[in-house]
């Protein structure tokens, strides 16, 4: 076969062949041109391009003396704000985001979103926001009110895709746990009402009466739960903080729950003066820095008064800087006053990061288990805290 050429399986045409060829071609970079035999034009030159000013030329990792792709976009603003834009026309919004988090990873390119003109070019999403509040310090004010914009318009589109459901599966969790004993017709619980009469089961009629009416109590405007949400805002804890003060102003919107926002790292910070505005919360946090999960857990114990109507969720990877054996007692006399603790180690479409499998063990021993949850999982999580359920911890 002469080089090339690309053998086909069956069922494959030349045509096909060709697209690999193709797309091998944009993957390995120039260096392949001549092993590949196929050469690019138009729409595929553009896009090579934009491939290799983000990962071409260069040493590969090892220093094996194979060539690889590595940075080339240089710090030049106008440059990158066109390749910003190149990169939007010829990929999908998901390619795009993952190119901006390698070229924030690879190229320094966090230093240039401090310039207005840069983050109107950008690709909004999760992550880029938790650099845009890593940078938060820094950030001069020409390009704050621009970074306001773009991390708004991230949490809008959170909101409306997480709030309707999340105000749904909690109340009707909320009513669920409200039980009445003389329940109106309509608010009888049926499922439980039976097994609790089963012992009445009449054979001969095929039926149960029913001595004791079991009943969802009636939604009222008074606060039922008390949810004390406590983040975590270390550096890998960027996508969590996002999502958790979005969950955290969604739940303040509902009048049957107290919502508590606290972040932490060495230091201890209550946000819930501005849990009505999550880009206000996301501003009033500060990426980075120690932990000290201790020192957070102590200050909200001290905000609960009704233990036996309060859930503590703490999202964390579990590192802590603190007193350990000091973190450890203070979650059991939580749970030993009645508070429903959940312990979560990201609340993120990320999976568990790296965390501390001592401290895991140690929760879960408790009667804590700690994973990581999904925004689509979390109303389910606070639902069967609500209701005293296990918890649906994801396979892991």
């Amino acid at each position: 076969m002469s080089q090339g050429e690309v053998s086909t399986g069956p069922g494959e045409g030349v045509a096909g062949a060709d697209e690999r060829v193709r797309r091998w071609r944009l993957v390995l970079g120039a260096d392949a041109a001549a092993a590949t035999g196929r050469s690019l034009s138009g729409t595929d030159q553009a896009i090579d391009a934009a491939l290799t000013a983000l990962y071409g030329g260069g040493e590969s990792p090892g220093g094996s003396g194979r060539r690889g792709r590595s940075a080339g976009l240089g710090a030049s603003a106008p440059a990158v704000a066109r390749w910003l834009g190149d990169i939007r026309a010829y990929f999908p919004s998901s390619v795009v985001q993952v190119m901006q988090r390698d070229a924030i990873d690879r190229l320094g390119l966090a230093a240039l979103l401090l310039e207005p003109e840069m983050l109107e070019a950008v690709e909004a999403d999760v992550h880029l926001v938790g650099t845009l509040l890593s940078l938060n310090k820094a950030m001069p004010e020409t390009t704050r009110e621009t970074a306001r914009a773009v991390v708004r318009k991230v949490v809008e589109e959170l909101e409306k895709r997480l709030a309707t459901r999340t105000r749904s599966t909690l109340t009707g969790a909320l009513d669920r746990s409200a039980r009445v004993s003389r329940p109106r017709h309509r608010d009888i619980d049926w499922d439980r009402t039976i097994r609790a009469n089963l012992k009445n089961y009449l054979p001969e009629f095929g039926t149960v009466v029913p001595e004791r009416l079991i009943g969802y109590g009636r939604a009222s405007q008074s606060v039922k739960k008390e949810v004390v949400l406590c983040v975590d805002q270390s550096g890998s804890m960027a996508a969590s903080v996002v999502h958790a003060s979005v969950f955290g102003a969604v739940l303040a919107s509902m009048r049957s729950i107290a919502t508590r926002l606290v972040v932490f790292d060495t230091s201890v910070v209550d946000l819930t003066d501005q849990l009505a505005d999550p880009v206000d919360v996301l501003f009033g946090t500060q990426l980075g820095g120690g932990t000290d999960i201790n020192r957070a857990l102590a200050y909200c114990q001290s905000r609960i008064t009704r233990p036996a109507d309060t859930i503590v969720v703490l999202i964390s990877d579990l590192y802590e800087g603190g007193i350990r054996d000091e973190m450890l007692k203070r979650v059991a006399a939580m749970k030993a006053s009645g508070v429903q603790f959940v312990a979560l180690l990201a609340l993120s479409d990320e999976g568990a990061p790296a965390y501390d499998r001592e401290h895991a063990a140690a929760l879960a021993a408790l009667g804590a288990p700690a994973f990581a949850c999904t925004p689509d999982l979390f109303p389910d999580v606070m639902a069967a805290a609500v209701e005293k359920r296990p918890l649906p911890i994801p396979d892991l």
